[in-house]
């Protein structure tokens, strides 16, 4: 019987993690300090991190060796599996290989600790007492509430007001790893009380969420800042999914034509697709797609500009595709997603085409997520499931088409805190949101004053 799953020993967890950087055909344009627009230097993100997380942040080495105590802990649940996705396959009556790589069998259910556990680490050996952090879906802020309690750090999460309120157990699992969760906007800092003076209903969103975990580390001198995604280190240490990936699918005998995965900040389609980038860029004929939701179109919509990370404006500006900082989204339940930017790297390779993007709406996005959970079992997060609709579009055109087609995603995470979700789509009662065209338009009248 063919294998369903694929599964490494541990010996075969990598040991190192791949840096594009040291390969990327494109030019980086550098962060920038808003007031002089000069580059700015090592020196500046000093106060918010710690400097081995800084040194990967610039490195341009291929290879940066994963810690040994990193990899340890990398062992609860590192390798992940590999599945063969047959009775999708079956369903779908596709020639089509469809193949998912699943980080929902980490302990906080989702691949955002591969970096968590990377950075508590650094920041433990360089004497840091608490992390702060921001959290949309609550994924992020699970992982690293996780990865301080393995290295005996503290963690402040500002969790965004409207995942708050619909992922009630996202904050009770971080309480339960000893983590403070406050909702964003909160008036525990400058910037959430800036924003409650002026809307004391804000959904609150990822930007306000950043300005105040950064002002929260910013002004207590024992405390640094963790970001999930975005920045070139958090991308890195993801990576440790697509050398796995590679060498699972060289078991089996294939390689992807296509390799997909969801984008809010890029991390979980930076670890996957990253490795094989690097083949690309040697000219492989693989395509990677980037999938994102109708009402956060940061990709498919937004514009490649310099911008702040976040809405209080006070982070690098940083050139990316970008919604504008102000951007507040609709509370749709892929709260992961719901970001105004992407990772500059991802940027830049989607602006010089070497990537792919496509945007859903939430109905379409969940009726996928339903036909996989009733052929392959998972129930999968609501950021994963952009992945699925893709993954199963690309074998309903390989069908139509009549030609076979070897198509690898990202099962990122699973949606066992996400079942209100699942039941107001199951109930009808699911809304499709599209950003408005005029407030794009708005936010990048807004930008100009920005550019260098």
């Amino acid at each position: 019987m063919e294998a369903v799953k694929i599964v490494l020993p541990e010996e075969e967890i990598p040991k190192v993690w791949y840096n594009i950087l040291s390969d990327l055909p494109v030019p980086l344009d550098p962060p920038l300090h808003p007031a002089t627009k000069q580059p700015i230097g090592p020196d500046d993100l000093a106060p918010l991190f710690p400097r081995e997380l800084i040194l990967q942040e610039v490195s341009r080495e291929r290879w940066i060796e994963i810690p040994k105590p990193v990899r340890d802990i990398y062992r609860l649940w590192r390798p992940t599996p590999l599945y063969r996705a047959r009775r999708l396959e079956e369903t779908l009556k596709t020639p089509a290989h469809i193949y998912y790589k699943y980080e929902g069998v980490s302990p906080a259910g989702s691949h955002k600790p591969n970096t968590a556990v990377a950075q508590a680490f650094f920041n433990k050996i360089e004497g840091t007492r608490r992390l702060t952090t921001e959290t949309g879906a609550g994924q992020w802020g699970s992982a690293l509430a996780m990865a301080c309690r393995l290295f005996d750090l503290e963690c402040t999460v500002y969790m965004v007001r409207v995942s708050y309120q619909q992922k009630p157990y996202r904050r009770v699992i971080m309480e339960t790893w000893g983590a403070e969760v406050l909702s964003s906007p909160s008036d525990r800092t400058r910037a959430g009380r800036s924003i409650l003076e002026t809307d004391p209903d804000s959904p609150g969103s990822l930007g306000i969420a950043i300005s105040e975990a950064v002002e929260d580390a910013a002004t207590h001198d024992d405390t640094k800042y963790s970001l999930g995604s975005v920045l070139n280190h958090v991308l890195l240490h993801q990576t440790v999914i697509g050398l796995e990936a590679k060498r699972q699918m060289e078991i089996v005998g294939e390689a992807p034509d296509v390799v997909i995965a969801c984008c809010g900040g890029g991390s979980n389609l930076a670890g996957l697709s990253f490795p094989f980038l690097a083949d690309k860029f040697k000219g492989s004929k693989i395509r990677v797609v980037a999938v994102e939701p109708a009402a956060c179109p940061t990709l498919t919509k937004g514009k490649y500009l310099y911008d702040f990370g976040d809405t209080a404006a006070t982070t690098p500006l940083i050139k990316m595709y970008t919604l504008g900082h102000g951007f507040i989204p609709p509370g749709i339940h892929a709260g992961g997603l719901r970001y105004h930017g992407d990772a500059p790297t991802i940027c830049a390779l989607y602006h010089h085409g070497y990537l792919e993007a496509v945007a859903y709406h939430q109905n379409p996005v969940f009726e996928a997520a339903v036909l996989f959970a009733r052929t392959e079992g998972i129930v999968p997060a609501p950021e994963s499931a952009h992945a699925i609709r893709k993954a199963i579009d690309e074998a309903i055109e390989a069908r139509e088409a009549g030609e076979k087609r070897v198509i690898l995603f990202n099962l990122s995470g699973h949606g066992h805190f996400d079942l209100k979700a699942y039941e107001e789509y199951l109930g009808g009662k699911l809304k499709d949101f599209t950003y408005p065209e005029e407030e794009i338009n708005r936010a990048m009248a807004d930008l100009a004053t920005l550019q260098p």
